[in-house]
């Protein structure tokens, strides 16, 4: 038998190279793009790996947090390519930072498949998805089709416009670009506004969503979704990588280097190097609570009969129109306290009036002890009223007082306290959502846009030391 001549050993290796990009995306990249699809770049191969496996699973959301410059925007370029080589009927549509970044990030995907072949040694996309051509007369810059697809990609941005486009595969990539819009609550909200109430509404059934960033702070379209979507149910997955790994070597030392790190992140803010570099976002570096005890049912004797010695309540009433009402009950039992209920709301007074004296009626509070600053002494007179003439329960005692401590040096002088005595419920993030992300996004130092969790809370723990704890 005549063994393959050298020629037609080389044919047969490309032939199959070919094919093995066609099923693999990890091997498509590397043969488009080898100068920076290296064999070594192991987190690269992971990405694609995981890229290619999300799209082939029944997970409806993938968020992808690495540093700036590994890659992670030019890989969901090259994805989109792919994909379309799996299926000419896909609709793609990525949301980016603003129109000229969506319009540079759609020239680079119809440009990838448009390639003309001009080196006979060099694979371009034709040689791998010779299917897959722009439609003629159908190239616009931002919305284009396939030849045999129909409006099988547009690229958008919160200034732009995806009116009359239905996609399978939403991606959104990078919508931050600096710690002015990170640290602007304002700004997140309106980004978040965006991708719920215009890009989600253009998805098709069985969609799949993306989301590739760099990390900046909790309320960033990546932490949004983590939380949005797990808390809809829906199968999320992320994938998130450090430029200085937790061992000391960096995640690709080609691309960056530990010398260049450390003097690239030199003059940086620490918590925009924490944040961008290592994905550990601005606000949970800074924030004043780091923990947070829970428990799942209350302290009970042998006779399931709960052993508190006194149930308590404090309350901070609004302050002003954009303040929030903040009332905690809970028990006390060896200097613990165990969080039982809490008013957490921006309702006006004659809807938390009532609302406060339920909540002391139906508890069984011994002694319930409110702010008067600001109306709260007449807020106090109301809630007491109510709870003996409409309730006819005179169980509860009342005292009101004059908080005249600095705010913001008493919830700090009583964090550790919090964290170490106050025991919330095992799920009290789903019965009081606000509350919740309140205390667990209140920062040590800058500006916090509400105080009145904390500052409730607070009160809990010098409530807890009047009474010996």
């Amino acid at each position: 038998m005549a063994l393959a001549s050298p020629i037609g050993q080389e044919k047969l290796r490309h032939f199959a190279l070919l094919e093995l990009g066609r099923r693999d995306f990890w091997t498509f990249c590397r043969v488009l793009e080898p100068d920076f699809y290296k064999p070594d770049r192991l987190y690269l191969q992971l990405l694609c790996e995981d890229m290619q496996d999300f799209l082939e699973s029944d997970d409806d959301v993938a968020i992808y947090n690495l540093p700036p410059r590994y890659g992670k925007s030019r890989t969901a370029g090259n994805l989109s390519k792919w994909a379309f080589g799996q299926d000419l009927s896909l609709k793609i549509m990525i949301g980016t930072y603003n129109k000229i970044l969506s319009e540079t990030f759609s020239r680079a995907v119809r440009g990838g498949i448009q390639e003309i072949k001009a080196d006979t040694d060099r694979i371009v996309y034709s040689d791998i998805f010779p299917g897959v051509r722009i439609k003629k007369g159908d190239g616009a810059l931002n919305l284009w089709s396939l030849e045999g697809g129909y409006n099988n990609y547009l690229a958008t941005s919160p200034d732009a416009t995806s009116t009359g486009f239905g996609a399978d595969l939403l991606m959104i990539d990078d919508l931050i670009k600096s710690d002015k819009e990170a640290y602007n609550e304002n700004h997140l909200n309106g980004l978040w506004s965006w991708i719920v109430n215009t890009m989600l509404q253009r998805l098709e059934g069985g969609v799949k969503i993306m989301f590739i960033a760099t990390r900046w702070a909790t309320g960033d379209p990546s932490g949004r979704a983590l939380e949005f979507f797990r808390e809809k149910g829906m199968k999320v997955r992320h994938f998130t990588r450090k430029a200085l790994q937790d061992d000391g070597t960096m995640l690709c030392p080609e691309i960056l280097s530990r010398r260049d790190f450390d003097i690239k992140t030199s003059a940086m803010n620490a918590d925009i190097v924490s944040a961008n570099y290592q994905q550990i976002p601005i606000d949970i570096k800074g924030k004043l609570y780091s923990s947070f005890k829970t428990y799942t049912d209350i302290p009970r004797d042998q006779a399931e009969n709960p052993l508190f010695t006194g149930i308590y309540s404090y309350c901070d009433s609004a302050d002003q129109g954009d303040d929030y009402l903040c009332n905690i009950i809970w028990g006390a039992y060896q200097k613990e306290a165990y969080v039982l209920d809490v008013i957490y709301t921006k309702e006006p007074m004659e809807i938390t009036e009532p609302m406060v004296a339920q909540a002391l009626f139906d508890f069984k509070v011994n002694n319930a002890r409110i702010e008067s600053n600001s109306g709260g002494r007449g807020f106090a007179r109301n809630v007491k009223r109510i709870l003996e003439e409409v309730l006819k329960s005179t169980y509860t005692r009342f005292g009101w007082f004059h908080q005249s401590k600095n705010k913001v040096a008493r919830i700090l002088s009583e964090s550790t306290w919090v964290m170490d005595h106050i025991y919330f419920p095992v799920n009290w993030r789903d019965r009081g959502p606000g509350y919740y992300k309140a205390m667990n996004s209140y920062q040590r130092e800058g500006k916090n846009a509400h105080d009145d969790a904390p500052d409730g809370t607070t009160g809990v723990a010098e409530t807890m030391h009047m009474l010996g704890a």
